[in-house]
C-alpha cells in the first residue's frame, strides 16, 4: 500500500466511510483523482459519495497573498494564470459560499484540506451531456435552467475572501496577466504544433493586440466565474427547485471577471456541438435575467472572451496530446477552432486577423 493510499484509507475511516465499496472514476485533465463510494446503512439505506483526492504538491504554487507579476512569474504558470493549483481551500470554501446562496455545489461531507482529501455529496449520474444525449429534447430546457443559474450567480453579492470552517480563500480577478497568459499557450503549444516560428516581435504584436481587446471587459461590472463551465461539469437535479436544479462542480478555479467568461465556456463547449438555434435566445436570456443594460456591448466581450478561452483551449490541447500522452484531446480540437474562427469574425479583432495572415496564413480560413 502507497503512503497515498493509507492517507486516503485513515480519511475514510475518521469519516465514518471506512467500510465504503470505492470506485475510481473518469476525472479532468488536472491532476485530481475522483471515486464514488457507496454503502448500506440499516437505519439510512444506501448512500453515496465522491472522494476527491487533490494531492498538495502535485502542481505549481498558486499564488500567494501580496504576490507582484515578477513574483507571479517565478512561481510559474499557476500563479500566473491564477488558478488554484493544490490549495483544496479553495474547492472547498467557494463550495461553501455557494451552497450558503442556495446553489447546487457540492456540500462537504468531511475534509482534511492538509492532505488535500475531500469527501463531498455524490449528484448521481445526471450529468448535462448524458441526459442531452439520452433525451435530445431536453438540450434547450436544460440550457435555459443553467443560463438562469449563471445569471442568479453573477447577480449574488460574493466575498472576495471565502470561507469554509477556519480555512479561506481569496478569489482573485481575471486580471490582464492571467488573460494574457493563457494566450500564450496558443503560440508555445497550438502555433508549434503547426511549424509556425513565433518570434519576439510576432509575440509583442499578439500581446498587444490582446491587451487592446481586454479593454471591452469593462463595459459590465465583473461577478463570481466558476471558470469551467460546461455540459460535462453540470448535473440535472430535477427534484430541487429553482436555480438549485442545476448541479455544479469544478469551480476551485474560479476568479472575478465580465460575466460573458461562464457564458461563452457553456455556449462554445469544447465536448459538444450546442444546437446554434438556442444560441441567441440563451444569451439574450442572460442579458435580461442578469439585468445588463447594454447587450451589444456584451456581444464584443463574449466574443473576446471567447476568442481568449478558445486560444487558451486550443494550445491546452495540443500539449495534453503531445506532453501528457493523451492523444484523444486532438479529436476535439476542430470544434474549438470553429468556435475560435468564428470569434475572431469580430470587428474588433481585425488587427488579429492581420497577425494571423502574417504568422499563420490559411490558419483562419
Amino acid at each position: 500500500m502507497s503512503n497515498r493510499d493509507a492517507e486516503i484509507e485513515r480519511f475514510l475511516a475518521d469519516a465514518g466511510w471506512g467500510d465504503a465499496t470505492v470506485e475510481s472514476f473518469p476525472g479532468d485533465a488536472s491532476s485530481r483523482r475522483y471515486f464514488r463510494l457507496s454503502r448500506s446503512d440499516l437505519s439510512r439505506g444506501d448512500e453515496l459519495a465522491v472522494l476527491q483526492d487533490a494531492p498538495r504538491g502535485a502542481e505549481t504554487p498558486a499564488e500567494p497573498e501580496g504576490a507582484s507579476v515578477t513574483d507571479r512569474q517565478a512561481l510559474g504558470y499557476n500563479a500566473l494564470a491564477r488558478l488554484a493549483g493544490p490549495e483544496p481551500a479553495a474547492f472547498a470554501c467557494l463550495s461553501n459560499e455557494l451552497v450558503i446562496r442556495g446553489f447546487s455545489a457540492p456540500k462537504i461531507l468531511a475534509a482534511d484540506l492538509d492532505t488535500g482529501l475531500l469527501l463531498l455529496e455524490d449528484f448521481g449520474h445526471g450529468v448535462y451531456a448524458k441526459v442531452i444525449e439520452a433525451d435530445p429534447e431536453m438540450e434547450a430546457p436544460l440550457y435555459a435552467a443553467a443560463v438562469e443559474c449563471l445569471a442568479e450567480i453573477y447577480r449574488s453579492s460574493f466575498p472576495a475572501k471565502m470561507q469554509y470552517h477556519d480555512a479561506s480563500w481569496r478569489v482573485r480577478t481575471y486580471d490582464d496577466v492571467a488573460l494574457l497568459t493563457e494566450t500564450h499557450l496558443f503560440l508555445d503549444w497550438y502555433a508549434k504544433d503547426k511549424g509556425a516560428v513565433i518570434d519576439v516581435t510576432a509575440r509583442e504584436q499578439w500581446d498587444a493586440i490582446w491587451r487592446l481587446s481586454f479593454l471591452e471587459l469593462d463595459t459590465d461590472a465583473p461577478g463570481l466565474a466558476l471558470r469551467d463551465f460546461h455540459a460535462e461539469n453540470l448535473f440535472w437535479l430535477p427534484e430541487r427547485k429553482s436555480v438549485s436544479k442545476v448541479g455544479l462542480i469544478d469551480f476551485q478555479d474560479g476568479l472575478f471577471v465580465h460575466p460573458a467568461y461562464d457564458l461563452v465556456s457553456f455556449l462554445e463547449d469544447a465536448r459538444r456541438d450546442v444546437s446554434l438555434d438556442l444560441v441567441d435566445g440563451l444569451i439574450e436570456q442572460f442579458c435580461t435575467q442578469a439585468k445588463l443594460s447594454d447587450p451589444v456591448a456584451f456581444r464584443r466581450a463574449y466574443a473576446v472572451l471567447g476568442a481568449q478561452r478558445n486560444a487558451k483551449i486550443l494550445g491546452i490541447f495540443v500539449r495534453l496530446a503531445e506532453r501528457d500522452g493523451k492523444p484523444a484531446y486532438r479529436g476535439l480540437i476542430p470544434r474549438v477552432h470553429a468556435h475560435f474562427c468564428k470569434n475572431l469574425e469580430a470587428e474588433i479583432f481585425a488587427d488579429l486577423r492581420a497577425w494571423f495572415e502574417t504568422y499563420l496564413p490559411g490558419e483562419l480560413a
